[in-house]
Order: C-alpha cells, then sequence, then structure tokens
C-alpha cells in the first residue's frame, strides 16, 4: 500500500507477528529509470529482518520492467510482483495497474519482459476482476497462460474501488481455471480479510492458496499472530508501540519524508478503545515527531495501571 507498507511499518508489524511474506509499496518502473530515481527508490528500501519481501511494481513501458527486474534479482528479494490491481482512476486512465486488464496484449508483454529480466525470481501478479465490469474468467484465465508464480486476486472491479464486499465466489473462480490450465500457479485470495482466522476459514471454504491482508491491518497490527487478542493489548502496550514506530520512523527516514506521512497510521494504535476517538483527535493534531512523541508518553502515563 503506498505510503504504508514501508521499511518502517513491515519492521513495526514483525515486532506485532510476521506474516509468511511481505510486500513493498508499489513502486513505478518509469520513476526508477528517470532523473528522479531518489523519489522512488526508498519504497524498495529494506532491512534483512523484513524477508521474505516481494518487490511490487507498476507502469507502462515492459522495457523499463525488464531493467528493474535486473537490479531487482541482485538486490536480495524474493521475488517480483506486477501490480494490475490499483483502482486509482488517473492511473486506470493511463492502462496502467488495473487499467491493464483492458489491455491483455500489452500486459503479456511486461508479464514476459519481467520474467525474462527477473533472473530466475518468481513473478506473481495482484490483479482485480474486471474494470468497469466483471470479466473474471477471461481475465484470469489469460495470466494464467503466463505461468506466474502466483496470481493474487483482488474480489472487486476497478471502479468498486474498496465501496462494496468483495465477491470471494469471483476468487473461487480464479482456483477452478488454475486447476484447470495451470496448477502450479498460486491463487492468493484479497479483500476483506478481518482475522487470522477468518483468513484460514476463507482459505478452506474458497480453495485459495492463501490470503493477503491489505486495510485490515489499520484495525489490528497483531492480525498475523492468533494467539494475541487485540482486545486484550492495553493502552500502554499501544503507546509503546507507537514510540517504537515514531521513533524508527525518525531514525530511517529523517527529514527525507513527511512527518505528516505518520498520521494515517494513528488510528492504528487506539481502534477498538472506549476513548479511541478522542485520542485520535489529539494525535492527528500533532506536528512533529517530537510532539507526537510526548503525547505517547503523556497518554501511556495517564492510563497507566
Amino acid at each position: 500500500m503506498e505510503d504504508v507498507t514501508d521499511s518502517v511499518f513491515r519492521q513495526v508489524i514483525l515486532r506485532c507477528g510476521a506474516p509468511d511474506i511481505f510486500f513493498t509499496e508499489f513502486t513505478n518502473v518509469e520513476g526508477l529509470r528517470s532523473v528522479g530515481r531518489d523519489k522512488v527508490a526508498h519504497r524498495l528500501q529494506f532491512t534483512p529482518s523484513e524477508q521474505p519481501l516481494i518487490a511490487q511494481l507498476w507502469g507502462d513501458k515492459p522495457e523499463n520492467y525488464y531493467a528493474i527486474a535486473q537490479e531487482l534479482s541482485a538486490q536480495g528479494f524474493a521475488g517480483i510482483d506486477i501490480n494490475m490491481g490499483c483502482p486509482v482512476r488517473k492511473k486506470v486512465r493511463r492502462g496502467a495497474c488495473s487499467g491493464l486488464i483492458n489491455f491483455p496484449d500489452h500486459a503479456s508483454e511486461i508479464i514476459k519482459a519481467t520474467q525474462e529480466g527477473s533472473g530466475g525470481l518468481p513473478v506473481s501478479v495482484k490483479t482485480r476482476c474486471g474494470v468497469s465490469h466483471w470479466v473474471t474468467e477471461e481475465w484470469i484465465g489469460h495470466l494464467l497462460k503466463h505461468q506466474l508464480a502466483a496470481i493474487t486476486v483482488h474480489g472487486r472491479i476497478a471502479k468498486e474501488m474498496s465501496h462494496f464486499p468483495a465477491r470471494w465466489d469471483e476468487i473461487a473462480l480464479a482456483v477452478q481455471l488454475r486447476n484447470h490450465l495451470s496448477p502450479a500457479t498460486k491463487i492468493i485470495g484479497n479483500g476483506d480479510v478481518s482475522s487470522y482466522q477468518d483468513g484460514l476459514d476463507k482459505i478452506q471454504q474458497f480453495g485459495v492458496d492463501g490470503v493477503m491482508i491489505g486495510r485490515g491491518i489499520f484495525k489490528n497490527p497483531w492480525i498475523f499472530d492468533p494467539k494475541i487478542d487485540p482486545e486484550h493489548k492495553t493502552i500502554e502496550e499501544r503507546m509503546d508501540l507507537l514510540i517504537y514506530h515514531v521513533e524508527l520512523f525518525d531514525q530511517t527516514w529523517g527529514t527525507s519524508k513527511n512527518f505528516h506521512l505518520l498520521k494515517k497510521f494513528f488510528k492504528i494504535y487506539v481502534h477498538g478503545l472506549p476513548n479511541a476517538g478522542e485520542l485520535r483527535d489529539q494525535l492527528v493534531r500533532v506536528e512533529n515527531i517530537q510532539q507526537a512523541l510526548e503525547l505517547a508518553r503523556t497518554i501511556k502515563a495517564t492510563h497507566a495501571s
């Protein structure tokens, strides 16, 4: 997720319970091949503790995918994922991300270029089931021709954004197509996975090989550890995690990233608390690292048991 799943946040999640696989923020191959590369490359920064880590790419030009895949194969990533699922309209209109669903031949060129440049790294695709209407059978069937390591299927079409419930029956259709056309390709389901147990239930019910969790992390950063009940996490524990997050952000990015990017995370640490709204209002009013740390420590001390 853009401006979310960076190296710092992945390290925060490691403290809570590691997933089987991490993904980077989605990173533009054109940007990585431009004079402005330094403004983009931070999206691929990682520490050894974050493995296995998949580099997620998006863009227009197959030759740029090929060149960047060559670079990534030497940088220690566990695989390369091509984003054909982001529903942001300006990207879709230019025929990138979910827009590639409308241009299957061009999507094939991108996949082949990435596979050729990957140096043997697994190549996967994250996608939706259509742009303005459902084309699950045609589109997933097309992707399955490419012997991808995995396809992550988000159970919505692009125009729905995240405003409607994910249709897991369409994801189950992708599984059926996989079984017939490319048995070695893993199908990962994505959309409205609310808990660890919910993920296991969906694996059992719909036949997917795994689930991807995105927005669900904002309600429960401990979602990958089934032994932890977030309702039992004290406010002291939550503020300790927030302090760790803020300090690590400062140590890692300094002034190279805008402090205000942190504010989107603050709701994570108060979600489910009786006074969550009040605490969140206090947190989003801070203006710098020092104020954030002072407030988190004050909240912790005020609510200490």
